[in-house]
């Protein structure tokens, strides 16, 4: 049945159609906050993605995993359940990561748990800056920078009009999860506001490609977001927005392990954020291009396990303040400037029925950082950049026998951007990044989780539970990365209307005192004698290590619009290991995705897309190997701009066509099989 509707749709985009009558704009891509400046994707000397708009919106997606999971040198950890979702970018992951929501910091992790708290229908762009980042963003930023921006007025907002409304509805088929949002918007003389409410059920569990249940998959989720902007003067721009994101699951603590009945709890999770931005670019000025941002999270997670009714608490908030200037001035080159202060801090809590929790120890993070970095222009043809941050970071723990912690660290950068012609630019890196040590890693203590009791010899060996064993003196992860790429884009390359554009890069990381969790099933220097005699108690354990490591791969990513077609495709060849030889369990597996589709009239656009994934076998002990797998989507979209249904949105596709059981390493659970997806939204 799959593979008649699959050709059935090609039959359809081959037929005869109208021509197209509008051109689609083909315009530069831009990159905003990932850079913090404002630059062409082809004037940036970084390897780089954007994915915004039409390309976001066809996904219908439930997940981050399905929204971006295929950028290349991405995967979204966690598995098929939205709630453990975290990203990885090159083997790096988790907090290895920079997650910027609307520009403010997302720091909260805590494994198993999820980094993405925002519904998919409000986000309008995502940018994805991969390599050593940290001499714009400091800490976190091994791995790279992940920036996802939420709609505002001007995404929604029609030419000539003041005031618009935007209703959505959408329904998958594998787990029967209905969404929903309302979306209000609008100008009034120099303010704007933007009111979204959106819902997101799942009935019932998702099936793998066997058709087996994904146990405790489902999940409810709400958002609501305010937007407020004014611009006092031309010159001037104040904006204010609140998030309310809340969600609701049955789930194991682990949430990407198969959930059984005696490791299930009752969670829900509530983050409130805020942002307060104020950006002055006065007229004529070339030194003073202003941003400064104020923002917090609050996220509260309660876990109430169904068997026993133990109750878990976690509270993880931040607040922070950036003071970002760019400045343009002549020292016998061109330079542009881009430079600015970052103060955050980070605090957790947790308790287990009132009482305090081991396992997310109360300790309070702060995090000072000053940076600059400078674009030469040496010819018109070649830029030079280099850059330096300095942070100082402190940990207090509050706790008794937990040491403090006070580091500071030094991240500097030089590269080189060349464009031989107006459609090439060949770039180059050399960068330091590094990231401070979690609460986590560094204090987290107490049972990690239980096991039975066996025998051994004459007496008995009770292996009760594994325990994490806390690391005050773990130290930072440093790393020397080195990046060469290359990127190409034109308009009119075979037509007048069409446009191609392809990157490609290679890196490598050497990376000091990478940090790695141990576990030891069961660990000797515990032992001890048990409460009946002839009997003993051993533990296992969890430790977090330093340990060096490499990390080195090759990506690319292509895309070609001739108006009535269009596609695509991307490559990811990651590779590491530590420096002894032994693999590292975070390098995902190598992957080509691919995507074809047709216009055959200007409202409509169908396609399929392709993902083609090699099988993982180089693990570490007590890893789990993964199947290669191919998996296909089709979609379609009719979108009318004239007539009586001009502001609608129908949408539809089929995710995983041929209904593939398969696993995305380093998960541990199938992925989601055969979904039909369906979606309207009107704006009008």
């Amino acid at each position: 049945m799959a593979r008649l509707l699959l050709c059935s749709v090609c039959v359809f985009a081959l037929s005869p159609a109208h021509a197209q009558e509008d051109p689609l704009d083909l315009g530069t891509l831009i990159l905003n906050t990932a850079q913090r400046d404002t630059r062409s994707i082809l004037d940036t000397p970084v390897a780089a993605s954007v994915r915004e708009g039409e390309a976001l919106d066809s996904k219908q997606a439930d997940t981050f995993g399905e929204l971006i999971g295929d950028v290349p040198g991405v995967l979204i950890d966690g598995g098929p359940r939205g709630i453990a979702q975290e990203p990885n970018i090159r083997g790096f992951q988790d907090d290895q990561i920079v997650l910027r929501f609307d520009g403010g910091r997302q720091n909260f992790n805590q494994a198993h748990r999820g980094r993405f708290f925002v519904d998919p229908d409000i986000v309008q762009r995502v940018e994805v800056i991969r390599g050593g980042g940290s001499t714009l963003f400091g800490s976190g930023a091994l791995g790279g920078v992940i920036a996802i921006e939420t709609k505002d007025v001007d995404d929604l907002l029609d030419p000539g009009r003041d005031f618009g409304a935007r209703i959505r509805g959408g329904y998958s088929s594998n787990g029967e999860i209905g969404s929903g949002s309302a979306t209000l918007f609008g100008r009034f003389g120099d303010a704007d506001a933007l009111l979204f409410f959106g819902v997101r059920d799942a009935n019932t569990d998702l099936e793998d490609g066997n058709g087996d249940p994904i146990r405790d998959s489902q999940l409810d989720i709400k958002n609501g977001l305010v937007k407020l902007g004014i611009e006092p003067s031309s010159d001037q721009r104040v904006e204010l927005s609140f998030s309310h994101y809340e969600d609701e699951a049955v789930t194991p603590p682990n949430a990407n392990v198969v959930s059984e009945d005696d490791n299930e709890v009752d969670r829900t999770a509530e983050n409130q954020s805020w942002r307060l931005s104020w950006g002055y670019v006065p007229e004529g000025s070339d030194l003073i291009d202003l941003s400064v941002l104020v923002y917090g999270n609050e996220l509260e997670i309660e876990e109430d396990r169904t068997r026993d009714g133990r109750l878990d608490n976690t509270t993880y908030d931040t607040i922070g303040i950036e003071l970002t200037n760019r400045s343009r001035f002549d020292m016998g080159a061109p330079v542009t400037l881009v430079y600015g202060v970052e103060a955050f801090q980070d605090s957790q809590e947790g308790t287990r029925d009132g009482g305090d929790r081991l396992q997310f120890p109360d300790a309070e993070a702060t995090t000072v950082g000053v940076f600059a970095e400078a674009t030469i222009e040496l010819s018109s043809q070649f830029d030079l950049i280099a850059g330096l941050r300095y942070d100082n970071y402190s940990r207090r723990p509050d706790g008794d026998g937990l040491d403090d912690v006070d580091e500071e660290f030094f991240s500097p950068r030089i590269g080189f951007s060349y464009r031989p012609t107006d459609q090439w630019q060949i770039f180059g890196n050399v960068a330091r990044a590094f990231r401070a040590p979690s609460l986590t890693e560094l204090y987290n203590d107490g049972e990690h989780f239980p096991f039975g009791v066996f025998p051994v010899g004459p007496g008995t060996l009770t292996s009760g539970s594994n325990v994490f064993i806390p690391n005050p003196d773990l130290d930072p992860e440093k790393s020397t990365q080195f990046e060469l790429g290359a990127r190409f884009s034109r308009l009119g390359v075979w037509s007048d209307d069409d446009r191609l554009t392809f990157s490609a890069n290679a890196y490598y990381a050497d990376v000091e005192d990478f940090i790695e969790a141990v576990v030891t099933a069961v660990d000797f220097t515990t032992l001890r004698p048990g409460a009946a005699p002839g009997t003993f108690v051993v533990d296992g354990t969890t430790r977090q290590r330093n340990v060096d490591a490499r990390l080195w791969g090759f990506e690319a990513e292509m895309d070609y619009d001739a108006q009535r077609w269009f596609a695509g495709g991307g490559i990811t060849v990651p590779r590491g290991e530590t420096t002894d030889g032994d693999p590292l369990g975070s390098i995902p597996q190598d992957r080509l995705t691919a995507e074809f589709g047709l216009r055959p009239a200007p409202a409509w656009e169908i396609g399929t897309r392709g993902v083609f994934a090699a099988e993982r076998n180089d693990i570490p002990e007590g890893g789990f190997p993964a199947d290669a797998y191919t998996v296909f989507d089709v979609f379609a979209s009719y979108i009318p701009t004239t007539g009586p249904l001009a502001g609608a949105e129908f949408r539809a596709g089929i995710d995983n066509l041929f209904d593939e059981n398969y696993i995305i390493f380093p998960n541990g659970l199938s992925q989601a099989g055969q979904t039909f997806k369906f979606s309207v939204a009107a704006t009008f």
